[in-house]
C-alpha cells in the first residue's frame, strides 16, 4: 500500500521531548514545555495523565518529519476538541445509523460453517447488547436491509450522547471502524479488546481469506485497520483510567 503522503511533504519535527503535565484540570501534551495546539489553535489538553500519555508516545515516536498517518490517537484527540463539541447530536445519530445497519446482524445464507461461526461468535454479542445496553437489534440472513426498531436506535443515540466528548468521538470512530455500534460499544466498555473487536467485524473477510488467501494489498489494509482498532482499545482503557 502506498504511502498517501510523501515524506517530503510532511512537517518538519519541530520538538525535542514530548512530557505530559497537568492543565487546568485536564492533562495537557507538552512539546519542549510548551502546550501543543489542535489544527482549530485549541490546546491539546484531555481528560486524564493515561490518555495524555498515549498521545505523548505518538509524538515522542516521530522522525525527523512528523506523520500524523501514524499518530490516530493524536488525530482522535483534534476530533474531540476541535469538532465533537460543536456537532455532538450529529455524531451520536451517526452512531444510531451505524447500529441501524450493524454489522452483526447480517448473518449468511451459505455456507453452514461460516453461519455455524457467525452463530458462535456475533450470537453473544448481540445477546449483550440487548442485556447490558437495551439494544434489540434484529437479525437478517444475507445483504438485504434488516430495518431495526426505532427504540432501538433512540438507545443507541442516547448512550452515545451520555458520553463525554472523548468517549463519544471513540464511539463514533469504533463504529465507522468495525461497522458495528455494539462492538464499539463493547470496546468503550473494556469487555472487548480493540483486536478482538475488530476480529469480530472482519469474520467474513477471514473466512474468506482461509479459502483464497491473503494478497499483500489487503494485508497491509488489515495491518493498519489493527493499529487503529489498537489505538482506539488503549484509547478507552486511557479514558477510563483515573475516573470515578
Amino acid at each position: 500500500m502506498s504511502d498517501p503522503i510523501p515524506p517530503t511533504d510532511r512537517p518538519r519535527r519541530f520538538y525535542k521531548s514530548a512530557t505530559v503535565a497537568p492543565q487546568g484540570g485536564g492533562f495537557a501534551v507538552n512539546l519542549d514545555g510548551k502546550t501543543a495546539k489542535t489544527p482549530a489553535g485549541a490546546r491539546l489538553v484531555v481528560p486524564t495523565q493515561a490518555l495524555g500519555a498515549l498521545l505523548v508516545g505518538e509524538w515522542a515516536a516521530q522522525g525527523d518529519r512528523i506523520d500524523l498517518i501514524r499518530m490516530p490517537a493524536t488525530r482522535l484527540a483534534f476530533t474531540a476538541i476541535d469538532r465533537t463539541p460543536r456537532v455532538r447530536d450529529a455524531i451520536a445519530a451517526e452512531v444510531a445509523k451505524v447500529a441501524a445497519a450493524d454489522h452483526l446482524c447480517y448473518f449468511a445464507d451459505y455456507p453452514d460453517v461460516l453461519i455455524a461461526r457467525q452463530e458462535r461468535l456475533w450470537g453473544p454479542w448481540l445477546n449483550w447488547a440487548e442485556r447490558e445496553l437495551g439494544l434489540v437489534l434484529i437479525r437478517a440472513k444475507g445483504i438485504s436491509h434488516q430495518t431495526q426498531p426505532p427504540e432501538t436506535l433512540i438507545r443507541a443515540k442516547a448512550l452515545a450522547a451520555a458520553e463525554d466528548d472523548f468517549g463519544l468521538s471513540g464511539l463514533a470512530y469504533g463504529a465507522a471502524l468495525y461497522g458495528s455500534a455494539v462492538l464499539a460499544f463493547a470496546t468503550r466498555r473494556l469487555v472487548l479488546s480493540g483486536e478482538a473487536a475488530l476480529d469480530l467485524a472482519r469474520l467474513d473477510e477471514a473466512f474468506q481469506e482461509e479459502q483464497w488467501g491473503v494478497d499483500d494489498e489487503a494485508f497491509s489494509r488489515t495491518e493498519l485497520l489493527r493499529r487503529d482498532a489498537r489505538m482506539l482499545g488503549a484509547w478507552f482503557a486511557a479514558l477510563t483510567l483515573g475516573r470515578p
